[in-house]
């Protein structure tokens, strides 16, 4: 074990090829796949937090339980609709890391959508006679709301970006796990471990937990400067 780790060691400071090629090929998929579910998903929150309509509360309830979406599920959803007997199977895109991105991008829409709501809902409460007097209309609240909630919304960004990175069942079953194509942090971690090679599984592990270690610091940071600076 200890001769595992130190190679493990060896391998980070040498900046190994492959290792570093996992690595950029994780943080690329996981980082479109944020953008992807945070272009969506905060203005989706944003649109039920101020929104009044038929269905409102089965819609935040239904919002809230798919955030525990099991990802070997949304994997296999995914696999079937993408398969060439798929209903999108003409795009060609199974096995490739767009199909990576799509798979973590419902994971953690649902997240950064059922989050940004609630924060958006609490700040409405706060704000809503307010800037009803100064004549908003809903449209307008909700982008006011997103700018003035905007601190626990990169909060929210920053949760849904750990939940892309430690992502295994899903994105193995949509990508393949294709040595030098679709080969990710925590894929590899589960094939290697599985072989016996112990080294390159704990290496992306290191780096693995600093990433995720470095995203919750930058989230309580984020917080901690928003309640000085705002109150």
């Amino acid at each position: 074990m200890s001769e595992a780790f130190g190679t493990a060691l060896r391998l980070l400071a040498d900046l190994d090829p492959k290792l570093v090629e996992i690595v950029l090929l994780s943080l690329g998929v996981s980082l479109m796949a944020v953008a992807i579910a945070t272009l969506l998903g905060l203005p989706l929150g944003a649109a039920i937090a101020v929104g009044r309509f038929p269905g409102r509360r089965t819609l935040i309830v239904i919002l809230n339980a798919l955030m525990g979406l099991p990802p070997v599920v949304v994997g296999l959803v995914i696999y079937l609709l993408l398969s060439r007997a798929g209903p999108l199977g003409a795009l060609g895109i199974l096995f490739t890391p767009a199909a990576m991105v799509i798979a973590q991008t419902v994971l953690i829409l649902p997240i950064v959508a059922a989050l940004s709501r609630q924060a958006i809902e609490d700040a409405w409460r706060e704000y809503d006679e307010q800037l009803r007097s100064l004549g908003a209309g809903r449209v307008q609240a909700a982008l006011t709301l997103l700018w003035d909630t905007r601190f626990s919304l990169l909060t929210t960004v920053l949760a849904g970006f750990g939940r892309a990175a430690a992502e295994v069942g899903a994105v193995m079953i949509v990508g393949g796990n294709i040595d030098g194509v679709t080969r990710v942090m925590t894929t590899t971690i589960a094939l290697e471990t599985s072989k016996g090679d112990l080294p390159l599984a704990l290496g992306l592990g290191i780096i693995l937990i600093a990433i995720i270690l470095a995203v919750n610091a930058a989230a309580y940071l984020t917080k901690e400067l928003a309640q000085r600076r705002y109150g």
